[in-house]
């Protein structure tokens, strides 16, 4: 009868499975060997008629169990644990007049470098080097908003030189400098409004890339939208040679199971059709490369994408920067749900946000999916 109503249990099939992704929910204990393991504990599985549940450590403790030298279930999940390491490793950075070398990054996690440098790039989406540019990219931003010359601003921001600084000026600002105190005024951006199923469509490009796809019921709004992300671009008109870039991104509302490009921030992979230029903070492209990822015809809780970068406490920064992305069906935000399964917190209304999900799953209702 015991085996049986632990059988019957879903948590025991999470721990036949050894999911890492219930740590910290639960905890399990044998009466064989008294200790208590979190889910994932690699140690060989237990008879079911010696296995008991416990929602918290404290509960196996308080029924005489003691945790497992194996797992440390008394601990954190080590997804948290490495967030806050890597946490840690990132206020080093900010910090630091100099990028630390990954040594010293490791001998501050205790640590070998070619872990430390494999566990940052797990939660962050980052190599130590990139953080450290992307940190120094929105110091450089801020900097030329405030300081009284450009000199001034890139010094503040840690460039050791203003050679280095204009070598990274592109990437840092999209722009040279100049422009961007300014404004950017110099930035052209070609765009076109166009109807598909699921009402108007904006489509916006600069040199880099597409950097709106935008939809909404009416035109004049999408385009007073792009203006004000935008204020002080050249907005132009959309040649006839753009009309193919326009059908390309139609075609991902109508059939949006296609490979929209490469990951933001990256190198684009294989199948992509679209380039993309994508600004945001180093959050945001950590959750927009997740989202990347989310298969077409499936969908991803807000708490999964949180635990999927390494940050399972940011579940409401996660819905922030899916609020925040401005390439609608190209990085598919559409795909993100809340954790009973309904649809909520799209950008472009709830109805065009089922209706890509039916698309994309046959005609099957989004719920049902899940």
């Amino acid at each position: 009868m015991i085996a049986a109503a632990v059988t019957a249990d879903p948590r025991w099939a999470v721990v036949r499975a050894r999911d890492a992704r219930a740590d910290g929910r639960f905890v399990y204990s044998v009466k064989t060997t008294g200790v208590y393991c979190r889910p994932s504990c690699p140690s060989r599985p237990a008879r079911p008629e010696n296995v008991a549940f416990h929602d918290t450590a404290a509960a196996a403790e308080r029924a005489g169990f003691r945790p497992c030298k194996r797992c440390r279930p008394e601990q954190p999940p080590p997804a948290e644990r490495a967030a806050d390491q890597v946490a840690a490793l990132c206020r080093l950075i900010e910090a630091s007049e100099e990028l630390p070398t990954i040594a010293e990054l490791a001998r501050h996690m205790g640590l070998s470098s070619s872990h430390t440098r494999r566990v940052f790039k797990a939660v962050t989406g980052l190599t130590p080097r990139a953080y450290a540019a992307a940190h120094r990219r929105r110091r450089v931003r801020d900097e030329l908003q405030t300081t009284a010359t450009i000199t001034e601003a890139l010094y503040e921001a840690g460039y050791g030189s203003s050679g280095r600084f204009y070598e990274d000026a592109d990437a840092a600002l999209g722009m040279t400098p100049t422009e961007y105190r300014a404004g950017g005024p110099a930035l052209s951006i070609r765009f076109a409004v166009g109807e598909c199923s699921l009402g108007s469509i904006l489509v916006a490009a600069s040199d880099r890339g597409v950097c709106a796809i935008l939809l909404g019921d009416d035109p004049e709004e999408l385009v007073h939208d792009l203006e004000r992300r935008f204020p002080r671009a050249t907005l132009v008109g959309a040649d006839p040679g753009f009309e193919s870039l326009v059908a390309k991104v139609v075609g991902l509302v109508e059939a949006p199971g296609g490979a929209p490009g490469g990951e933001p921030g990256g190198e684009p992979g294989a199948g992509v059709s679209l380039p993309l230029d994508i600004r945001g903070t180093a959050f945001q492209q950590r959750v927009w490369t997740a989202l990347t990822k989310i298969p077409a015809g499936t969908t991803a809780t807000y708490a999964e994408i949180a635990a999927a970068i390494g940050a399972p406490k940011a579940v409401r920064a996660v819905a922030q920067a899916c609020a925040a992305n401005h390439l609608a069906v190209a990085i598919p935000c559409h795909r993100v749900v809340r954790t009973d399964g309904r649809l909520s917190g799209y950008r472009w209304g709830v109805a065009r946000k089922r209706a890509l999900l039916r698309r994309e799953s046959g005609g099957e209702p989004a719920e049902a999916r899940r």
